[in-house]
């Protein structure tokens, strides 16, 4: 007998080769027809794979992450099987499950490929699928890999063989197609009850460009056909929410060619937006007794050397900046942490002036690759809310939980209610990664996850995803559309302050090490703001709203008491204007709709006899006529955050 763990604690005993499929059977027939795949102590396994010894087993359906991750790479191996029975001679290179669905990159050798056949392949998979054929997973010696992969004259797989070592080789066989795969795969094929062909683009062969380029062939399927349905809907609403759609259509951001690839230019009303975000955390800053500093968008070589940056990230900065001193290099700032770091370092520090809170909206610069680039999200120069504490060892648990409290602050204001705490630690198998002793890294580790625990934030734990220098708290947010994001993050670090040498006076007369906590509730503006334009689709609460009213005069004849109406609001610091157009009224209705501007005040013969004004709202319609008083009260309520 063997005993298995399950994720609520509980044991129960088995036979040994007792398979993740039987186990589910033991706990419910409902259970045994969802799992996919199984984690037995942290790995990846087939469901039908025997356990020999005692083990933590979790089971995996298509709720789960790496359930999901597991249907949609064995969705590949099926893809591949069409594509061989299709189109024969094929070769395959790789095909993995990606967040949304999964790719195969093909060689199709002279014959032309396009999207036209599409709809054929997707037939063939589904008829594939039908036959319920079964994922059989092989061990095999290197030798007879690569003879199987030689007689099929597939270089790629060979190519993918000689850097595996013998002894740890698995194919997988399904109908008729075999491939060299480490798994785990779903129990079969019949799982697999709908597919969509996305997409198709060129790759070059394990990203070489002096390589053949392959077809990249984008797809994705489901486990009911209702939720392809639910998915094709709401990739056409993220077309329609696309943050660089409606940056160009609401005037809030621009790129230029000649500016610069990656390096966008904030429009008047991008950046009124950005100021408000800004402005919005400064004050909640200020009140949880954060300092602000401001320092350069460059900073010398041996800033970074000693940081560590240059040694993990010099290869991949943009080049340096040479100045006419001999040896003297300058980089644009990659890290606003190294200059904070210097800050604390500009006078003596006592344990009494501890923590130490250092805030900057600093602009920072990566060379990001050009096919990486995309919208805001993904840009070459980006600006953090960055910030520093300094704080003794038995000050961090406190420190780290006011952080927390601080991203929640930011969320609820700006409607992010769906959310997942990430705890991300080290790759204990690859600590080359990283900086610092091993007994740091236990009390930076062990500080957030009580911390985590302490707020009773919902968690999940990655191991491999710890920045350089220390472990971090990553907040994972789920927007409109159930997409998921990383947002702020907070980081725990005794490693920097040993490097730059930080001391304070301890209440012993004696020289202390502080500990740094960074932060960044936003991450960065670029990124949050293309998240939040994508969420609210570019209907942003009135607060931060570039323009919250647009005054609509029937004619020039009312247009000077559209100006008295416009000054009494912009006195309140309510920020509109006035449409002067010689426009009939619904035309000017309808435009203010599709700028998304939320109130629009119509003034005509009536209104400016009476001192009032019409109101409608954005997506709402008509609420009535009101004195201009009473309307500057609303909103002024309405924009507290």
């Amino acid at each position: 007998m063997i005993s298995i763990t399950l994720p609520d604690g509980s044991v129960r005993q088995y036979d040994k080769g007792i398979t993740s499929a039987q186990i589910a059977l033991s706990i419910s027939e409902g259970l045994a027809r969802n799992v996919l795949a199984a984690e037995v102590d942290g790995q990846a396994w087939d469901a039908s794979r025997p356990i020999e010894q005692d083990a933590h087993v979790k089971l995996l359906t298509w709720n789960d992450g790496s359930g999901k991750s597991t249907f949609w790479h064995s969705s590949a191996h099926l893809m591949a099987e069409a594509l061989e029975a299709l189109y024969p001679g094929t070769k395959f290179g790789i095909g993995p499950a990606i967040e949304t669905g999964f790719y195969y990159d093909v060689d199709f050798g002279d014959r032309e490929f396009s999207s036209d056949e599409f709809k054929k392949i997707e037939d063939k998979i589904i008829e594939l699928a039908k036959t319920k054929e079964e994922f059989i997973r092989k061990p095999v010696s290197k030798a007879d890999a690569i003879e199987y992969f030689t007689e099929k004259g597939d270089e790629y797989k060979l190519d993918l063989i000689k850097d595996l070592p013998d002894g740890s080789i698995t194919f997988y066989s399904q109908g008729n197609f075999t491939d060299l795969c480490r798994g785990p795969h779903i129990p079969n094929t019949g799982f697999i009850k709908s597919v969509k062909l996305m997409s198709v683009a060129g790759a070059y062969w394990r990203g070489d460009e002096t390589r053949k380029q392959l077809t990249r062939i984008y797809a994705v399927t489901f486990p009911k056909a209702s939720e392809l349905t639910e998915y094709l809907h709401m990739i056409e609403e993220a077309k329609k929410r696309d943050h660089r759609k409606l940056g160009k259509e609401l005037e809030l951001f621009a790129f230029s060619e000649k500016v610069g690839m990656g390096l966008p230019l904030w429009l008047p009303k991008g950046t009124a937006l950005r100021e408000r975000l800004q402005n919005f955390l400064q004050k909640a800053q200020v009140k949880a007794g954060y300092e602000q500093v401001i320092t350069p968008h460059i900073g010398h070589k041996n800033l970074y050397v000693t940081s560590g940056h240059y040694e993990k990230y010099g290869a991949d900065s943009f080049q340096p900046i040479k100045t006419p001193q001999e040896g003297e290099e300058f980089f644009l700032k990659p890290m606003n942490c190294p200059h904070h770091c210097e800050i604390y370092k500009t006078k003596p520090r006592s344990y009494k002036d501890l923590p130490v809170r250092f805030a900057e909206f600093g602009t920072v610069y990566r060379y990001e690759q050009s096919g990486e680039l995309h919208g805001l999200t993904r840009v070459r120069g980006f600006t953090q809310d960055d910030a520093h504490l300094f704080c003794r060892p038995d000050q961090v648990k406190e420190e780290f939980k006011k952080v927390i409290d601080l991203v929640l602050y930011v969320f609820k204001a700006l409607g992010f209610e769906n959310y997942t705490a990430q705890v991300s630690l080290r790759d204990p198998e690859n600590k080359a990664k990283y900086i610092g002793t091993d007994e740091n890294w236990a009390l930076a580790e062990s500080a957030i996850i009580e911390a985590a625990a302490e707020k009773g934030l919902s968690t999940v734990v990655e191991l491999g995803e710890a920045a350089f220098y220390g472990p971090k708290l990553d907040f994972m947010v789920k927007d409109a559309l159930g997409r998921k994001w990383q947002l702020g993050t907070i980081q725990v670090d005794y490693n920097l302050p040993e490097r730059f040498e930080l001391e304070y006076t301890g209440s012993d007369n004696l020289k202390h090490r502080p500990v740094m906590i960074h932060r960044a509730p936003f991450g960065s503006m670029e990124r949050f703001i293309a998240v939040l334009i994508e969420h609210c689709a570019g209907n942003f609460p009135l607060w931060l709203s570039p323009e919250q009213f647009i005054i609509l005069p029937i004619s020039e004849k009312y247009e000077e008491y559209a100006k008295k109406l416009s000054d009494v609001l912009k006195d309140s610091d309510i920020c509109g204007l006035i449409d002067f157009r010689d426009e009939k009224i619904g035309r000017k209705i309808r435009d203010a709709e599709v700028k998304k501007i939320p109130y629009m005040l119509i003034v005509g013969e009536k209104e400016a006899a009476e001192g009032m004004v019409s109101v409608r709202k954005h997506g709402l319609g008509d609420l009535g006529s009101m004195s201009i008083e009473d309307f500057k009260e609303q909103i002024i309520k309405e924009i507290k955050v």
